[in-house]
């Protein structure tokens, strides 16, 4: 298995080496849109428990970022599948599906974590002092871990590569903005609280942003990640195991 992992996250590595520079420029451009137009005009005329918005921006930015850069591999598996039939390749090779999707989740994983070092490289201007310890980076990669592995299970069901977009927009897009990346959930009424709490990301946010703040969040964020995580990535196998057939 392990031989078959390696070979499917170094094909990867290697793609996004070629795309580098402009994988970075892509990951930065939003980022600092939002830091500019969002965290630095609006300065000190919004607070949250003693925080500045910029302060509060700063961590749902990373998990945003990286909830979207993890998915963002199952484009490149779509591309893969539909245009360079390179995962026909894959169904002749003697991979496991396990391996496969080792692979692929790892790859977007990577991805996820080179996003964040970009967010909080274009942060140091704005002069936002921050805490980004164990905890802050298990709970960004767990939520890479969740977005990956669900990438990889809708990049085997999806048909063509214009349904992968809808997906983005139905799925990836609404969460960005109602995951607590922008504002605080309790401002919402309990009734949409209650809807959101149900979304992976909005349990990342939080746990990201109260590591941040140096506090240390509740065990059960990283719980429900992982739960979820391990779901997704179970389903993964399983929409893995049909397109092979």
């Amino acid at each position: 298995m392990m031989q078959g992992l390696i070979a499917v996250y170094l094909r990867e590595l290697l793609i996004l080496k070629r795309r580098l520079k402009r994988q970075l420029a892509g990951m930065a451009i939003s980022p600092l849109l939002y830091l500019i137009a969002f965290g630095y005009a609006m300065g000190d005329a919004a607070s949250f428990n003693g925080h500045t918005y910029l302060e509060f921006l700063i961590p749902g930015l990373v998990a945003m970022g990286s909830m979207t850069q993890a998915f963002g591999i199952a484009t490149d598996i779509n591309v893969a599948r539909f245009y360079w039939h390179i995962f026909e390749e894959f169904q002749a090779a003697p991979i496991s599906n396990a391996a496969y999707v080792t692979g692929e989740v790892l790859a977007g994983m990577t991805r996820a974590l080179l996003s964040i070092g970009v967010i909080l490289v274009l942060s140091l201007p704005f002069g936002v002092v921050l805490h980004y310890g164990p905890l802050f980076w298990l709970a960004a990669l767990l939520n890479s871990f969740v977005f990956a592995a669900l990438a990889v299970a809708l990049a085997m069901l999806v048909k063509s590569h214009a349904d992968q977009s809808l997906l983005t927009n139905f799925i990836i897009t609404p969460m960005a903005f109602l995951g607590g990346t922008f504002f605080p959930l309790e401002r919402l009424p309990e009734w949409a609280q209650t809807i959101l709490w149900a979304l992976p990301l909005t349990h990342a946010s939080g746990a990201i942003r109260a590591t941040a703040f140096g506090q240390t969040p509740g065990y059960q964020a990283y719980l429900i990640l992982l739960a979820i995580g391990a779901l997704f990535f179970w389903f993964a196998l399983c929409s893995v195991g049909r397109a092979r057939d």
